[in-house]
């Protein structure tokens, strides 16, 4: 297990970081998802403490708290000691019926850091994000609440999570003109079969010195390799895609970069997701990988990613297959101006 700095900030984290959205068994939005109890969560906790992660993410309305309550009981159960984890919860979901129960209003956040840090049973989490983009709060009032939050020592680090790069821009500069936190993370989604990301949102992490986390890095399951282009197990399959086929994927795409893993992963003896997950953690704008789990196997799967060497010729190859089509102003800003670049930012299969 390798730790990177998360973005320009001083914490270290590993570059896996176990996903507790499996955590749970209440039958709500997140059914599909979860279902591991508490004795089933606690065991994934110790795998992935004992493999190295020391990251562990959550959110309060993943099985409508269940999720961090697991979390916090498993910790105490193993007797982890609290300076040994680094923990992330998000809120702005909805928590109830009334009109004040989602959003990222102060009203909101202050409460739900509270509830959050009374479920997980300790008194900060290290990292508090906005779980999604909030239209009728404004930016400057939910930012004053998140510092609120840090100087009342409730959270260590604030992030955002499938925010727009121009939504972030504009956060990170009225921080920095009111003297407020500054969003110190992107949870963002991110795959070799999903690269968007990489048109507007990596660039500005990068100058901007924003760490990226990774959420469903298997796309849902499909970069699992359980799946082929004659059967993708869509319909009437048993796999999570087959329940909940999210997030979207060009399917033709996704299937030309699944064959080429699959042979690289058969010549490595190493598994498709393997590859998939190792993929990203090559991509310099990454923090960390989130990856979760229902089996003890699965998330030794998942781990093993962290082996996973490519040469440069593959990464080439895989580059080329899963390259994004030219989108404006991208191909008119290459066009008009790479020139002027001394040391462009070169992406495996598209030099």
């Amino acid at each position: 297990m390798r730790y990177n700095r998360l973005g320009s900030t001083g914490l270290i984290v590993s570059e896996l970081c176990l996903g507790a959205m499996t955590f749970g068994t209440d039958p709500g939005m997140f059914a599909a998802i979860a279902g591991l109890d508490q004795d089933a969560s606690t065991s994934m906790v110790k795998q992935a403490l004992d493999a190295g992660i020391n990251f562990i993410d959550t959110a309060n309305v993943y099985t409508r708290g269940q999720s961090e309550r697991f979390v916090g009981q498993a910790l105490k159960d193993l007797g982890v000691a609290r300076s040994d984890v680094v923990i992330a919860t998000k809120a702005m979901g909805s928590m109830g019926e009334g009109p004040n129960d989602a959003g990222t209003s102060r009203y909101h956040l202050l409460h739900q850091i509270d509830a959050s840090l009374e479920r997980l049973g300790i008194d900060h989490v290290d990292l508090y994000q906005i779980h999604g983009w909030d239209s009728q709060t404004p930016m400057d009032e939910a930012l004053r609440a998140l510092d609120d939050i840090v100087r009342t020592g409730r959270a260590r680090y604030i992030g955002v999570s499938n925010w727009a790069a121009w939504q972030i821009m504009k956060a990170l500069g009225i921080s920095e003109r009111l003297g407020l936190e500054k969003f110190a993370s992107l949870q963002a989604y991110y795959t070799i079969a999903g690269r968007d990301l990489e048109r507007e949102i990596v660039p500005m992490l990068e100058s901007e010195g924003v760490g990226l986390m990774v959420w469903s890095p298997l796309a849902g399951g499909l970069l699992s390799g359980k799946y082929t282009r004659e059967d993708d197990g869509l319909s009437g399959g048993e796999g999570r895609r087959a329940k909940f086929d999210f997030p979207p994927v060009e399917k033709d795409r996704a299937w030309d970069v699944i064959d080429a893993l699959r042979e690289m992963a058969d010549a490595k003896g190493k598994t498709v997701a393997q590859l998939a997950l190792a993929w990203l953690l090559y991509q310099p704008a990454v923090s960390t990988v989130i990856v979760g789990a229902k089996r003890a196997d699965q998330l030794a799967d998942n781990i093993g990613a962290c082996d996973v060497e490519f040469g440069a010729e593959e990464l080439q190859k895989l580059g080329t297959l899963s390259r994004l089509p030219r989108e404006y102003p991208g191909w008119m800003l290459a066009r008009q101006g790479g020139y002027r670049s001394v040391s462009p930012r070169r992406v495996p299969g598209e030099e």
